[in-house]
């Protein structure tokens, strides 16, 4: 009689790895792992673009910035722009209260506050009749950040897109 108790004791006792709580121990700090292995690879696809490298650089300049500013105050500068948003032709009309040379070019910089990619500087050349035009790489949704001038003075604003038409007068920021 112990003989067959023995072997119903060692017929019902199964191996290790056909149990549930092995298992269950060692699914729980793997999934731990799958699940920080996706957070990573998550992390390294989709890095943010909103810090930039050179901001020491820029807080530096933020004096000369504002003489730019100061400047265009004092010469009394505003700006007409009118966009194409099938061409993506820009066309600007400069306007100085003083009597000043009109450049060559002008640099529009247009920026996103969020999307490096969406992010545009276009170089706004003068065509005989006084006006300045230049092309966008594509088309603008939503705010930007926008910066008209050149070395010596800008003007600046923010406004969302798309527009047809914008004016661009000093602003005190």
């Amino acid at each position: 009689m112990t003989q067959n108790a023995d072997q119903a004791t060692t017929t019902s006792v199964k191996p290790w790895y056909r149990q549930f709580w092995p298992w269950f121990l060692i699914a729980l700090p793997a999934t731990s792992v799958v699940a920080g292995l996706s957070t990573l690879a998550i992390a390294i696809l989709n890095q943010d673009s909103l810090v930039r490298d050179d901001w020491y650089k820029d807080g530096k300049a933020i004096n000369q910035s504002l003489a730019r500013d100061d400047a265009a105050a004092a010469l009394g500068l505003s700006a007409e722009l009118q966009m194409d948003h099938v061409t993506g032709e820009i066309s600007a009309i400069l306007v100085s209260a003083k009597s000043i040379p009109a450049p060559e070019i002008l640099t529009l910089t247009l920026s996103h506050p969020t999307l490096a990619t969406q992010d545009q500087s276009v170089v706004l050349t003068r065509r005989p009749d006084g006006h300045y035009q230049g092309m966008l790489t594509h088309d603008l949704q939503g705010r930007h950040y926008i910066e008209l001038g050149n070395a010596e003075w800008r003007l600046r604003s923010t406004r969302d897109f798309p527009l047809d038409k914008l004016t661009l007068v000093h602003e005190q920021h």
